[in-house]
């Protein structure tokens, strides 16, 4: 269990509380975990070394709104759990995208963190100098 690495770089997540719901994998990252998928890499890098839906591929703000748009999510107002829709939020750091997450039921959210394991956590608890902050808000009907 890694613990001590995901406390180390998140330190907020001690603060807000977080919980562990998976074990580490390489099998999949943040922005495929987010869209729900668990068994690709999504990520703008060429081929093979990652999957990415729409060209061209950019590490770029509009380049992720493409990609969950071609998925169904438009933007939303804000992270407030609504029934009958799913929820993703994107971190940005100098405006490039650099994680995402999931909303569940219970209006926490889930993260894959990198190669670490998956957790469920609040929005804040994963802001950070890595990650950056919450610029984004997109949802799609359930």
């Amino acid at each position: 269990m890694s613990v001590p690495l995901l406390e180390a770089g998140f330190p907020n997540l001690t603060k807000s509380g977080y919980s562990i719901t998976s074990p580490a994998t390489k099998q999949y990252n943040c922005i495929a975990w987010a869209a729900g998928k668990d068994n690709l890499w999504l990520w703008p890098d060429p081929p093979p070394y990652a999957y990415w839906p729409e060209e061209p591929r950019e590490l770029s703000l509009a380049s992720f709104l493409r990609v969950f748009h071609s998925f169904g999510y438009e933007r939303c107002e804000d992270a407030i759990y609504e029934e009958g829709y799913e929820k993703v939020a994107l971190y940005l750091k100098d405006s490039l995208p650099t994680h995402m997450a999931r909303q569940l039921p219970s209006g926490l959210w889930t993260s894959k963190c990198g190669k670490l394991e998956d957790i469920s956590h609040t929005l804040d608890g994963l802001e950070n100098s890595i990650y950056g902050e919450v610029a984004v808000i997109l949802k799609r009907p359930k």
